[in-house]
């Protein structure tokens, strides 16, 4: 059975026997309130990419709204994404399975972009984000640094998703 854990929660993090926390702040599980915050982050992105970056950040939103109809909706029938050393290599795969962990974690975890950089070339652009999620798993506060880096080609229906690679850390 394959019990691989969202990248987005890694595994280690899911795995501690202790929260993780930020100096002396002190979290409660029951604290965490879910969503998605982008305005504080720190943006590179090309004039070119925008576009292509607001695909991205529907198909997150989508995410964490456990909306897995629009989460599919911006991604390239055969997108590849890797994550925690594994690999869904089709839309239908991801969302017939992965999808729904990923969904399930987001919907009750805070995330905050803190930084992201794109640069389109051509009909591609690429979009490297770095951010922290808080969600708690029981009684135990998790604190996480995820980074993202997506591709998305323009097609004649827009821009979409072809690869999402995630990898993430429990914060120190």
């Amino acid at each position: 059975m394959n019990l691989r854990i969202t990248s987005l929660a890694l595994a280690l993090a899911l795995t501690a026997s202790t929260a993780w926390g930020h100096g002396d702040e002190k979290h409660k599980p029951s604290q965490v309130e879910p969503g998605r915050e982008t305005a504080g982050a720190v943006l590179s992105v090309a004039a070119e990419a925008e576009d292509a970056v607001a695909a991205l950040e529907r198909f997150s939103a989508a995410l964490s709204a456990d909306d897995l109809s629009a989460a599919g909706a911006e991604l390239d029938p055969s997108v590849l994404i890797l994550e925690s050393g594994g690999a869904e290599r089709t839309r239908d795969e991801y969302l017939g399975g992965h999808a729904k962990h990923d969904a399930e974690f987001l919907k009750a975890a805070h995330t905050t972009l803190q930084r992201r950089v794109a640069q389109a070339s051509g009909d591609l652009v690429w979009v490297g984000s770095e951010s922290e999620i808080h969600a708690s798993r029981g009684d135990k506060m998790l604190m996480i640094s995820s980074t993202e880096t997506a591709v998305l080609r323009k097609t004649a229906q827009g821009w979409k998703i072809v690869h999402i690679h995630w990898s993430s850390r429990a914060q120190k």
